[in-house]
């Protein structure tokens, strides 16, 4: 069963539930109060004839001339019945003709006869239950007994507040089925982006198309099931992206020293092998810090790219410093250094920073100058390398980040893969890298992230 048909069965499951209850609520609450006007009914009409009996100037009348009197007076309401008894035996009835003639049924007649209080009852007839009040009377000088009777037929009303609860369940009917129809509407509706994801899912799985993203609208919960969704599909496409750049670029740059130490290999002699190796060792070495870089490229888009820590910003920049000087005899300098602890990763950024100083190194002569600062301003942390250089050419700026490039006049060793290394370091940051005319003459390659300082 879809989803869809099981949230319009569960709704329309409490909708019932809920209109049952006030169904039945409403049944019990309309038999309590019919009960109870019943019943002051009756009361009603003792009070009244003790109240006429009393009032009216019945000097010399006999019982007989009383109630019927008081018959006269006296009109009964709908469902209702009035008759006199004298000597047990009926009398009179009211003029308004009743459902049933009950001063005719010789066992109830028996009955109210024998009463010599007020008293109600209850009584089965051919139109239903009857609730009765027989009350006894007596006149000064006259030895018959009477007896008034006032009797109400139950059933009749009850009849009607049935066909009252049975219209309401009628129309309670028709509204939960409008409902269901009303709710398998808007379960469409609402869960359209749902069955969209689904549908995006199975379109995946049949094909490698990862650019298909749902539209989403809203702020609900089924919104950002879709904002969640077409996030993950961007880390999937970024994913198959970098797996696929790794697949290209380590074929690419493999394939060469793979060649060479073949080709060496084919045509090593016994006079040349300590050659040979010393080449293939030294092709292997490139190719292992080749592989390295790869793999450092392709995590950079990776959440566990970056352990964030504590880092003091003067410590990191001498310690590069510090670490570049082997790399060779240049003069190297501490620029400047930021009083600043941030939470970064401190093992990236000196990655960064090495890398900047290897670049500066290899484009530079012996006594040249290498220098190394750190800043914050406006919110932003600045790194960057300094070198007195040939500098890089205007058309060669952004270019020299990319994989595999290397520009201009600053030419040498390497597969072009360490300034591209330097930009995912800075992206993971938030921030960016770019190269500037240093103001000595060189470049200046400039390191920008946001600052976010240790609590």
């Amino acid at each position: 069963m879809s989803a869809r048909a099981r949230i319009v069965g569960w709704m329309l499951l409490l909708v019932a539930l809920a209109l049952s209850v006030s169904l039945f609520a409403t049944w019990t609450i309309l038999l309590g109060r019919l009960d109870d006007r019943v019943n002051e009914e009756l009361h009603n009409e003792t009070e009244k004839l003790r109240s006429y009996a009393e009032n009216v100037d019945s000097t010399g009348w006999t019982v007989s001339e009383l109630l019927d009197s008081y018959l006269a007076v006296n009109v009964p309401d709908r469902w209702e019945t009035f008759f006199t008894l004298v000597d047990a035996r009926p009398d009179s009835i009211s003029g308004v003709p009743a459902p049933v003639r009950l001063d005719e049924d010789e066992a109830l007649v028996e009955i109210l006869g024998e009463a010599t209080v007020p008293r109600p009852g209850r009584w089965p007839s051919a139109a239903g239950e009857v609730r009765y009040a027989t009350i006894p009377v007596r006149m000064t000088g006259d030895d018959r007994s009477g007896h008034f009777v006032v009797a109400v037929f139950y059933d009749l009303h009850r009849e009607e507040v049935v066909e009252s609860v049975r219209v309401l369940a009628f129309t309670a009917l028709a509204a939960l089925t409008l409902a269901g129809g009303a709710g398998w509407f808007v379960a469409g509706r609402v869960l359209a982006p749902v069955r969209l994801v689904r549908q995006a899912a199975a379109q995946i799985t049949d094909s490698s198309d990862l650019t298909r993203r749902l539209r989403v609208s809203g702020n609900d919960d089924v919104a950002a099931l879709a904002a969640t969704f077409n996030h993950m599909l961007d880390r999937l496409e970024r994913a198959f992206a970098a797996q696929r750049e790794f697949v290209d670029d380590a074929g690419h740059e493999l394939r060469t020293p793979i060649t060479v130490i073949r080709g060496h290999l084919e045509l090593m002699g016994e006079d040349d092998q300590a050659e040979t190796l010393a080449l293939v060792t030294d092709e292997l070495a490139r190719m292992n810090r080749i592989v390295d870089d790869l793999l450092t490229l392709a995590k950079a888009g990776q959440p566990d790219f970056l352990s964030p820590e504590e880092v003091e910003l003067a410590d990191l920049t001498v310690s590069v410093v510090a670490k570049a000087r082997a790399l060779g005899d240049r003069r190297w300098r501490v620029e400047e250094v930021a009083e600043e602890r941030v939470l970064a990763d401190r093992q990236r950024l000196t990655q960064a920073l090495v890398q900047l100083t290897a670049n500066a190194v290899r484009h530079t002569r012996v006594g040249d100058l290498v220098a190394v600062g750190s800043s914050v301003r406006d919110g932003l942390v600045r790194l960057w390398v300094r070198d007195s250089g040939p500098g890089v050419p205007a058309e060669d700026r952004e270019r020299i980040f990319e994989r595999f490039v290397r520009g201009g006049s600053r030419t040498g060793e390497g597969a072009g893969l360490g300034l591209a290394i330097v930009r995912s370091i800075a992206e993971s940051h938030g921030g960016t890298v770019k190269v500037e005319e240093s103001p000595g003459g060189g470049a200046l390659f400039v390191m920008k992230f946001p600052c976010k300082e240790v609590g």
